[in-house]
């Protein structure tokens, strides 16, 4: 998909000089640079959560990789959690 964005002429002369540095084409570094923009926001966010909403993710990570053709009855819930 292709985007037009403006970019301040100063901030694309650095862009420039930094793809000339890193040996990348300047559209490889800024999606280099969003991508750890994003990962680094993404690890901020992680951070900022609760011990409880941290668990409340990781089960709802969980969840989302059961098999779901596979059935457990309600007795056999009710006899694991009794352990």
């Amino acid at each position: 998909m292709r985007k037009n964005i403006d970019i301040d002429d100063s901030v694309l002369r650095k862009v420039k000089m930094l793809s000339i540095f890193e040996d990348i084409s300047v559209k490889a570094l800024m999606e280099k640079a969003i991508g750890f923009y994003v990962q680094h926001k993404e690890q901020e966010r992680l951070e900022a959560l609760s011990t409880e909403e941290k668990e409340d993710l990781g089960l709802l990570l969980l969840l989302q990789q059961v098999d779901r053709s596979e059935t457990v009855s309600e007795e056999d819930v009710f006899d694991y959690l009794d352990k």
